[in-house]
């Protein structure tokens, strides 16, 4: 299998998750059928037509290559339709999740570095494009989006795409480099779910009236 192949079947399994994810979120809100599809198609590709369009790639892949549409619109259907079984598989749809944020978050910052973006911009490129869709999918259902939660989500993405840029710069990101950062976005996700750990938030503190005080 070549590269190139590797990372096309990489890409579309990471828009299947998110289709999947944006579709479930979008039934349990009670949308139809379309909004339904419509949710998971944002939610799948909303971060690669960011990267591309970024990137100066028009028009983007995600509708210049009917494979993309096609993965998404068929994956958020078959969930309308079989959501009975898989709301009861949460922790699976999780665990997809990371999967696929460890996906975009390697072939949005290899395709950042192809198209000659420099290393910061790469990095950041790759994270939006892995939360992106999420970001989007949230917006439309009406939830604060993850990525502005406490959750680590982003920056795992992040430090995903540091550990693709650095490879890259020091001649490793072959497909087993590229392996390696992928897995570690999905490890120090799934980590932080089970360990429940969180980026610290602003302690909000009541304002000072003066009342109540004893006179000076």
């Amino acid at each position: 299998m070549t590269t190139s192949t590797a990372l096309l079947l990489a890409d579309l399994t990471g828009v299947a998750v998110f289709a999947a994810s944006g579709a479930s979120a979008a039934v349990a809100k009670r949308l139809d059928l379309f909004g339904v599809v419509f949710v998971g198609f944002v939610a799948a590709l909303g971060g690669g037509i960011f990267r591309d369009l970024v990137i100066d790639e028009v028009p983007p892949l995600a509708f210049a290559d009917w494979r993309y549409a096609a993965t998404a619109a068929v994956t958020a259907t078959a969930v309308f339709w079989l959501h009975p079984q898989l709301a009861r598989l949460r922790t699976t749809v999780l665990v997809l999740d990371a999967a696929g944020l460890g996906l975009f978050t390697v072939t949005g910052t290899l395709k950042a570095l192809d198209a000659r973006v420099p290393a910061v911009g790469a990095v950041v490129i790759g994270m939006l494009t892995a939360i992106g869709g999420g970001l989007g999918r949230d917006l439309l259902t009406a939830e604060i989006p993850v990525v502005l939660r406490r959750e680590i989500y982003a920056v795992a993405a992040l430090a995903g795409s540091i550990m693709v840029v650095l490879l890259s710069a020091l001649g490793y990101a072959g497909a087993g480099g590229l392996t390696a950062a992928a897995l570690l976005v999905f490890v120090l996700r799934l980590v932080a779910l089970r360990r429940r750990w969180s980026a610290p938030v602003a302690t909000m503190r009541p304002p000072e009236t003066g009342l109540g005080r004893p006179p000076g």
